[in-house]
Formats: C-alpha cells, structure tokens, sequence
C-alpha cells in the first residue's frame, strides 16, 4: 500500500489468520487509508476513513494491528518537542478517523502532527507482522525506543459517515481492549477535529477543550471578534456557498452555524444524500476545473438538469444557482482540504487553489505583523507543483521567504516549523499556518501591554484572534474557511479582486508508468536517474517561453507524475507530451507510448 497523505510505501503482506473477535484472515487485499495519531504520553492509532469494498479485505486486520502500535510512543520523557509550557498529562489520548477510499498509513506525532520518520518504519513492520510475530515486533520497537511500559495508553475513537466506519472503529476498540488499554468513542467526527483534540489534550486544555462543541465555540469566536471589525458588511458579503463533498464535511458545518451567528451565511450543497466525492469536492473542482455537480452555474446547467429530469424521470433536481461571481468553495471528503470558485459574468469558470490561499494568507499576516511592528521571519511553504506566478508573486513583490520541499503535507508542515510563522499549502488546498510559541508570545505581550499605541495594539489583537481561528496540527477546510472568509472581510475584498492577485501560468499533469528507475533531487524539481532525462527536459524547456517541468515518481501510484508549464495553455500541453515521452522511452514506460492532448 502507498499513504497519500505521507508518501511512504507500505507493502502489505496477507493478514495473518486470527481466532479471537478483532483478528481475521481475509483472502484479498485491497487498499485503506490508516492513520497513526500519537499523543505526548501515548500513541493510538487514528484510522483516516478507508473503504470496505465489497468481497472481505485486510483492512480491520491492519486497523486491530494499529491498535498494538499504541504503547510504544507513549514514553512522557519522549515528547516530540520539548516545551517548557508543555507538561505531560496523566493520561494523553489519540485518535481514530475511518476514511474509505485512499490508500496507505498516516502516522501523526504528539501534538496532531506528522509522524518522526523512523516511526514509519515501525509501523510498516507491525502492519506486515504475521499473528506469531506481533509481540516480538512490539518488545523490539519498545526496546529500541526504551519505551515505559508502565505506561497507560487510552486511545480516542472517531468516524465519519461511510459505512465502513463502524467496523473499523470497532477493530481499533477490539486491539485496544486486548491491550487492557483505554478508548473514548467520540463518534462522527472530521479527521481535522480528532488532531485538534489531540493537541488540546496535550496542552492540558490550553490549546482548546478537547472536544467538537469546544472546538466550534474557539474557531467560531475567533472569526466573530475578527469579522466585528468590519461592520459595514452585507448579508450578500457574509453569504458563502460550501459544497460538502457529500461527507462529514458537510455534518459539521450544519453543526457549526449556530454558533457563527449569522456572521456567515452558508448556503450548503452535497450534503450527504449522495456518493463521496463523486464529481464534487475539492479534488474534482481542481482537477475538472469546473463547479462540482448540484452547482447551476448557467442557463446550461438547468436546461440539462430539467431535460434530465424529463427524459428519465425520477431523476433528481439536484443542485442550485449560484450567480456569477458569487463566492464558493468545496471540502473533500474528510474535510482536510479546501479549494474556492467562482463564474464569471461571460460563465467562465475561476479556480483559487492551495497557491491562491497561501498568497491570500500570507499577505494578511505580513500587513498585520508590519502594522504591528514585530520583527517576526514569515515564510510560505510550498511544493514543486506551486505555480510558478504564485513564487514569483510572493518573492518578488512580497518579498516573503519561499521553502520549496518535497511532495506531502508532512514535509511542508516540518519545514513550517523553522519560522516563526509560516504558511503552507499544497496545490490541493491541503494546508495551514504556524506560528512559533516565541512569535505568540511575543504577540501576546504586545496585545496586552498598556503602552502599546492604538495601531500596534489592533494589529497584536488581529493577530490573536487570528492565531485562534486558525487549527495550527494540520490542514482543515473549516478552519480554513472562516481564515479566508475573515481576511477577505477585513480587506474588503471580493473573491474576483483576491484572484487578480497574480494569474497562474498555464500547466498540465500527465502519467507515466513506471516509477523504479526515477530518482529526484533539489525537492523533487531535478531527475537525478535514468541518466539524460534531465539533460531531454532541459532542452524541451528551451523551445518554449516561461517554461518549467519535472517527474518524480509518485508516493501514491506505480507511475512517474509529470508537471509542466509555459506562457500559453498549448505550450504547457506540448511541452508535457515531449517530458511524457522522455520519461517512457528513458525510463522502461509501460503500455502505449503518451499521445498528445488536444
């Protein structure tokens, strides 16, 4: 299996036969999605949302084994990040979301962060331990970390709305149980929420209340004392479309609204009643680059919808009409990635992806920490699939610091953490911001100091209540929105004046198969192996203006990801095809050779 969210292979070796209740041998495998969530005292393993396909699969196997993965991170004397402010509780639970299509491990480190590294490892080895081995892998990893034993582990459970849910929680329960460890069934919940109340737990409460009511009445606060600011606002300025992407998502926000006010006016759409994330949420809109299906973006959209419903009837009247312009954004299924949209006047569709966000971010906390007067180091994070004009924006007229660093959340969020505040988000819409605990205090002190004048002293405030709106242990589509939603407030802007910001460089995505003999350097921007293929890409990038490219084999798939772009949509098609094909004819392609787009 390969992790999406990590990038790190996993290879799966056949579940083991079991004869207690949450051990059982299945005679396929398929893919799940898992994901590790350590705490500061312990570590539990937090499933993020896998599928039960039909026929039997491994995955409860894997999910009960992740159950044993629970004490070995568990030493208090350990913790990832020492912080004097930061005192071990008695007891530190961690968390399980089930998620259902994507494949791989994710593991989360103390404070709801990524995984360290060699705890990739060890959880490759538990997941492919026959039956008869999983003690002596567990005595082994316990003795390499020199693990407290004594140690009580208590493991938090949380799903969403798929219908796997149930189950796989339930195996995770079943392995913690065997373990005479503890859990907490915190029931529906977004993946985002459970790393909030890992961090909450661990900070002993001074980061929130470590559950969902807690977590609303945080974020929601914080976006009303930012937005307050702004009282000129119209109830069409406050109103956003949100399409849930039909997963639980969309549950929270309904659950949430009570507590903005009326301060945002969320109209919601794929809600639930439909498939996950077919052909809506953030992943569709970005990579269809078009408004996800319930949207009625034109005249079109409803004759279509209408002759549907005539021609096949029972066929549902789905959807609404969002006028042009008119501010959207979509989550993906589990709510830890957010894109906005809108159409213009002519129907045109408009895509703000991960790069816009982080530009829109990032240019409000600089005015902010400028006004303030802090000498505080701001960066944005980002990937080799950045747009070019998103870097360029950024480094020549922001003058901010720009990290590029391999393909995967965890990177970017590693990197984040050398400044004081830092932003980053990948392409996708998967991010968030950090900020140091010295850059909070020292905006802390400057809010509360009584000397401070009227302008620095608005601008600390600004800054606390956003430092609050935001969820700092990873990307989350609802924190998110309220962020976007308050800066655009406070700035007066329209979603047409944020994406005028820069206009993005024409780009186009292919694949290739296979990805063994690829190997990258310089954050995956430069190929290392097969010998010449660099040399090929270098001279196709010389036939066409603005023009840049890469491969790197992907963490996801058994195929080689090809990135392109150049000044014209045509260009970016055909530079793409030429690197396509050095890659197949360099690298041992398999099946027919890529053909040009039209």
């Amino acid at each position: 299996m390969y992790s999406r969210l990590s990038a790190w292979p996993i290879e799966a070796s056949p579940a083991p036969q079991a004869h207690d209740p949450w051990t059982r041998r299945w005679p396929t495998l398929r893919k799940c999605q898992n994901c590790l969530a350590c705490t500061r005292n312990l570590q539990a393993w937090s499933c993020s949302m896998a599928r039960l396909v039909s026929g039997p699969t491994p995955v409860d196997w894997i999910t009960s084994c992740s159950a044993w993965a629970c004490w070995p991170r568990c030493d208090p004397n350990k913790p990832k990040r020492p912080s004097a402010s930061w005192s071990p509780p008695p007891t530190t639970p961690s968390f399980l979301s089930v998620l259902q299509e994507d494949n791989g491990v994710k593991l989360i480190d103390p404070m709801g962060e990524m995984v360290a590294p060699a705890w990739e490892g060890y959880a490759t080895r538990l997941a492919n331990a026959e039956q008869q081995e999983l003690l002596s892998v567990l005595e082994d990893i316990m003795e390499k970390e020199d693990i407290d034993r004594s140690q009580e582990a208590s493991v938090f459970v949380g799903k969403d709305t798929r219908s796997s849910s149930a189950s796989l929680s339930q195996a995770v329960l079943d392995g913690v149980s065997s373990l005479r460890g503890r859990s907490k069934d915190y029931g529906l919940v977004t993946t985002p929420q459970l790393h909030y109340m890992v961090c909450c737990h661990n900070t002993q409460g001074r980061y929130g209340e470590a559950s969902v009511e807690g977590y609303y009445m945080k974020l929601c606060q914080a976006f009303i004392e930012l937005t307050k600011n702004t009282p000129n606002r119209t109830d069409d300025q406050k109103h956003l479309t949100v399409d849930g992407a039909n997963g639980i998502g969309a549950l929270k926000v309904r659950e949430m609204e009570r507590y903005l006010k009326r301060e945002l006016q969320i109209t919601l759409f794929n809600e639930g009643h439909g498939k996950l994330n077919h052909q809506c949420g953030a992943d569709f809109v970005k990579v269809q680059q078009k408004p996800p299906t319930g949207v009625i973006c034109s005249l079109l959209d409803l004759y279509t919808n209408i002759l549907l419903n005539v021609s096949f009837p029972g066929f549902p009247m789905v959807g609404m009409k969002v006028c042009s312009g008119e501010r959207c954004c979509s989550f993906d299924g589990d709510a830890d990635r957010i894109v906005y949209f809108y159409t213009d006047s002519e129907g045109r569709f408009h895509l703000l992806d991960g790069d816009k966000i982080a530009t829109l971010i990032s240019t409000f906390l600089q005015e902010l920490l400028v006004q303030a007067g802090l000498n505080l180091k701001i960066a944005v994070v980002q990937t080799a699939y950045a747009n070019s004009s998103s870097t360029r924006y950024l480094e020549d007229t922001m003058r901010v610091i720009v990290r590029c660093t391999k393909t995967g959340v965890k990177h970017l969020h590693h990197a984040a953490q050398d400044f004081d505040t830092a932003v980053y988000f990948e392409a996708n819409g998967h991010g968030t911001v950090l900020f140091s605990p010295a850059a909070e205090e020292k905006i802390k002190r400057l809010a509360e100091d009584i000397s401070t004048d009227d302008t620095r002293k608005r601008a600390a405030i600004l800054l606390q209540h956003t430092i609050n709106v935001i969820n700092q242990t990873v990307g989350d589509a609802i924190s998110d929105m309220l962020l976007i939603e308050a800066i655009l407030a406070l700035k007066g802007m329209t979603v047409q004046q944020w994406d005028a910001i820069y206009t993005d460089l024409p780009s186009r995505q292919i694949k290739v198969s296979d990805r063994r003999v690829i190997d990258t350097t310089d954050a995956e921007r430069r190929a290392v192996s097969p010998p010449g293929l660099q040399d090929t890409i270098d001279a196709s990038l010389g036939k066409y203006r603005r023009a840049r490219s890469f491969v790197r084999p992907s963490g996801t798939e058994d195929v080689v990801r090809v990135y392109a772009e150049a000044d014209t949509q045509e260009s970016a098609d055909s530079l793409a095809h030429e690197v396509s094909l050095a890659v197949y004819r360099l690298a041992g392609g398999v099946g027919d050779e890529p053909k040009l787009l039209h």
